[in-house]
């Protein structure tokens, strides 16, 4: 809310949404002025989407109205995204600009370089319709990114960007000080990085916070005190977030405008979200000395190498993030060490004990008749969380989204993300002392991410985790490792920090190594003979066309699954579609490194 001195770019009076029967927002009243950065979290369902596209002016709002000043220009980002059939990256990011113009704009080009890997003529020119779904969604950004707004709203605008993009990201909007940002996104460390101010959407109201997310988490359990709030499992969630954030980092907690008396009263005898020893121990009694060793593995599909000599011993008890670009490896990493992919050389060995649970991206065969607690029960009714705790198959539903309607909902009526979680429900209740989970917390909102945090701090037993979700990674894992994009397997003991330096170091030096204007490019030694180089572009092209169309496939199979929820043999057979869609996929992404690779190693 703009204080007395501020005024508003755009406000909204009043104003309620409902869709059918199904009231959103309620007789909402806000305002966003000059250089706010908030922050948009609840529940999902709960309207924060709506609430973008009603004050950006893209839906209407059933009552009520919204007023932006008159000369007040609005950017959006949303979920879909659309642009012209035909439209290229240049035609759909930079309009009409001339290339003298936008070529010498260094803000420009830093933006097209970060989420578009450069602006070269054969990059630009590529049809939008032919992108992959993560390299369309990147283009949607650029484009908002690039225009002069002065309100920006950005729904989800960290999907499909990795650790090292999202940190790009952060500081680009933290050097804009003048744009004012509404952002709905359930990364906890991009809000606490870039907002001011939090709003939650919760029971069709809008409740506003001031400071960043770590300021919400204590103001929030501040309200709950002063509210006498009763319910024991929320505030002990709120608690172990809380001491958590208290005693991380200085930076991670902000400087929250309001008393915090309470709050820290209320986690001064709060132990460490989980005890380390004793975990240690329960893991060891569980696993022994041997986890996964690899010993001098080199890891890869036929000729192309990913990882080479990598000697690593996986401790009982570890909890380890796995980091890296995309396309570097990670998930071939975990595929090798569950022994799913062979190695090309070496030695791994698995402990006699190791019972891995594997969350996966893909989606696993069920019973879509079966109701979700049926589903969840046929693993086990009851989980043991050590020293004599127990978890029925109802309450882990609970603490990973499912309400009480919701664990009889039949599976065939879920969403893509909520099969996830269903996934992630049964294989906790088989009780492994081994859980890989790949992309964990895409389609989660903040509070379940919360809730599977706090199921992780009592895991007894190994963690190994892929996931662009920063404070999800540093919330859970203790140790990080990181697979480069250069054949090597580096250890982090300075976490995610150092793996960014890593990483902009490695750019640092190629940027020096390559050109980025006509005349450095026309001075380019290669090795490749002009023909062969030529081929190479070629196939270059030829796969990335490929996995652009097997991407708008794949999408189109998601789509029709939502469509056909109640035709289980339709969703079966598309389901056994999406896997084949998938495995070629993967090999069609060997086959572009592959040409990558040879085409990156023979320019000099």
């Amino acid at each position: 809310m703009a204080s007395p001195q501020q005024v508003n770019l755009l406000s909204c009076e009043n104003v309620s949404k409902a869709f059918g029967e199904r009231p959103l927002l309620r007789d909402v009243s806000l305002g966003v002025s000059k250089g706010e950065r908030i922050g948009v979290v609840g529940r999902n369902g709960a309207g924060k989407s709506t609430l973008l596209r009603v004050l950006a002016g893209a839906e209407p709002p059933n009552s009520g109205r919204v007023t932006r000043g008159a000369s007040v220009v609005v950017g959006e980002l949303d979920q879909v995204g659309t642009s012209a059939e035909h439209a290229t990256i240049r035609s759909h990011v930079l309009g009409d600009r001339d290339e003298h113009d936008w070529a010498g704009d260094s803000a420009v080009r830093e933006i097209l370089t970060a989420l578009l890997g450069g602006f070269q003529s054969e990059q630009l020119d590529r049809r939008i319709s032919d992108l992959s779904g993560g390299e369309r969604r990147r283009a949607y950004l650029a484009e908002q990114l690039i225009r002069e707004v002065d309100v920006l709203f950005l729904d989800e605008p960290t999907n499909h960007l990795d650790v090292e993009i999202i940190a790009w990201l952060a500081a680009h909007l933290k050097g804009r000080p003048k744009i004012a940002i509404v952002t709905v996104t359930h990364d906890r460390w991009f809000l606490d990085e870039v907002c001011n101010h939090m709003w939650e959407v919760v029971g069709g109201n809008v409740e506003e916070y001031v400071g960043g997310y770590s300021a919400y988490v204590l103001a929030k359990a501040e309200r709950m005190r002063q509210d006498a709030v009763s319910e024991a499992r929320r505030q002990n969630l709120m608690r172990k977030e809380l001491a958590w954030l208290r005693r991380g980092p200085p930076a991670r907690t902000t400087k929250p405008q309001f008393r915090i008396d309470a709050a820290n009263e209320l986690i001064a005898a709060e132990p460490p979200p989980r005890n380390a020893v004793e975990l240690l121990e329960f893991a060891s009694a569980r696993l022994g000395k041997t986890v996964f060793e690899l010993h001098d593995a080199k890891i890869g599909f036929d000729t192309r190498t990913l990882i080479d000599h990598i000697t690593w011993n996986i401790a009982p008890g570890a909890r380890i993030g796995i980091l890296g670009p995309n396309g570097a490896g990670k998930t071939s990493v975990l595929r090798s060490i569950l022994g799913e992919l062979p190695l090309l050389a070496g030695k791994r060995v698995e402990g006699v004990t190791a019972k891995p649970g594997v969350l996966s991206q893909n989606l696993a065969d069920l019973d879509l008749s079966k109701s979700v607690i049926d589903t969840v029960s046929e693993v086990a009714n009851y989980i043991e969380l050590g020293k004599g705790k127990q978890l029925s198959a109802s309450q882990v539903c609970q603490r990973l989204g499912f309400d009480h309607d919701g664990q009889f909902t039949r599976v065939g009526e879920l969403s893509g993300g909520e099969r996830r979680r269903l996934e992630l429900t049964r294989i906790l209740m088989s009780e492994p002392n081994i859980l890989v989970l790949d992309e964990p917390t895409n389609d989660f909102d903040v509070e379940t991410l919360a809730a599977l945090e706090d199921l992780l701090d009592g895991f007894p037993g190994t963690l190994l985790i892929i996931s662009h979700d920063r404070y999800f990674l540093e919330r859970v894992c203790d140790n990080f490792v990181a697979v480069m994009g250069d054949r090597a397997f580096t250890d982090l003991p300075g976490g995610i920090e150092q793996y960014l330096e890593f990483r902009r170091n490695m750019l640092s030096v190629a940027s020096g190594k390559s050109d980025v204007n006509v005349e450095q490019e026309s001075g380019r030694k290669s090795i490749l003979t002009p023909a062969r180089e030529r081929e190479l572009r070629k196939l270059a092209d030829k796969w990335e066309r490929q996995l652009s169309k097997l991407d708008a496939q794949i999408i189109g199979i998601h789509d029709q699954m939502l469509e056909f929820t109640s035709d289980f043999e339709r969703v079966a057979q598309l389901d056994q579609d999406l896997r084949a869609l998938n495995e070629k996929k993967e090999k069609i992404e060997v086959q572009w490194l592959e040409t990558a690779d040879e085409l990156s190693g023979g320019l000099s």
